[in-house]
């Protein structure tokens, strides 16, 4: 894949870094399932210098399962049996210095070098899991166990698809909120890291899921045994990608 063609930025609420982005990618067969949690029980579980963002006064907890694709370095091609792989994210919303951002509990990948190159260059709990995911009658069937030495255990399992027409989200609605965050949050040390990201905004469907288990969330004390309440699907996005830099003191 060919370094991606600029994207527009008027979309975006505030500007991309002064400074070359490193990394591109592409996020593929996208599921957002999401469910309300307590604010006070996602809090208590933040680094200090991160702030709970909420929307109408409710927190989210979000399960994505998706598959990565065209991984690499900006100028460097992709890399056969490096840069294709499932990946899986437990996640909520974070704000800091006026910038809403995700927070990451968990990311599960298959990809054994991705996984040691996100945790030391990114700062992020990456961790090793075994991976399936197909695509049959146009369901999205993805299975994840992981597998990493000394991480809490996680599992999910189950099938999702799209069941409605693609398009753009509004800015003030409940998918909008969650789905148009353009950087993540990390911590190393005590320190808090921005990562900042772009992209075109999600072209998002309604969507269905089956879950048949999940467990994802139990390492960090959520139980997400129930049905989501929010489900939405995207089929595909360019992404490119910074180096992290220091956010606060």
């Amino acid at each position: 894949m060919r370094n991606p063609r600029p994207m527009s930025m008027a979309h975006r609420p505030w500007p991309t870094p002064d400074r070359t982005w490193i990394m591109r990618m592409q996020w593929c067969d996208l599921a957002f399932l999401h469910w309300k949690v307590s604010a006070s029980a996602i809090q208590a579980t933040l680094p200090r210098g991160l702030a709970l963002d909420t929307f109408e006064g409710e927190a989210y907890l979000g399960v994505v399962p998706f598959r990565m694709a065209g991984v690499a370095p900006r100028g460097i091609p992709p890399a056969p049996g490096l840069s294709r792989f499932p990946e899986l994210n437990l996640r909520t919303y974070v704000i800091a210095e006026g910038k809403p951002g995700v927070w990451f509990y968990s990311l599960d990948a298959s990809q054994w070098l991705a996984v040691r190159m996100a945790r030391w260059a990114f700062h992020l709990p990456y961790f090793d899991a075994q991976m399936k995911v197909r695509i049959e009658d146009g369901w999205t069937f993805y299975e994840s166990t992981r597998t990493h030495r000394g991480a809490p255990p996680g599992a999910f399992r189950g099938r999702y698809r799209p069941v409605g027409p693609e398009q753009l989200a509004k800015p003030g609605t409940l998918e909008h909120w969650l789905t148009e965050r353009y950087c993540l949050y990390a911590e190393s040390r005590g320190r808090i890291f921005r990562g900042d990201v772009h992209h075109a905004p999600w072209p998002l469907q309604p969507a269905e899921c089956e879950i048949e288990h999940n467990t994802i969330g139990l390492g960090q004390g959520f139980d997400l045994s129930d049905s989501p309440v929010s489900q939405l699907y995207a089929k595909r996005l360019d992404v490119v990608a910074w180096f992290l830099s220091r956010s606060g003191p």
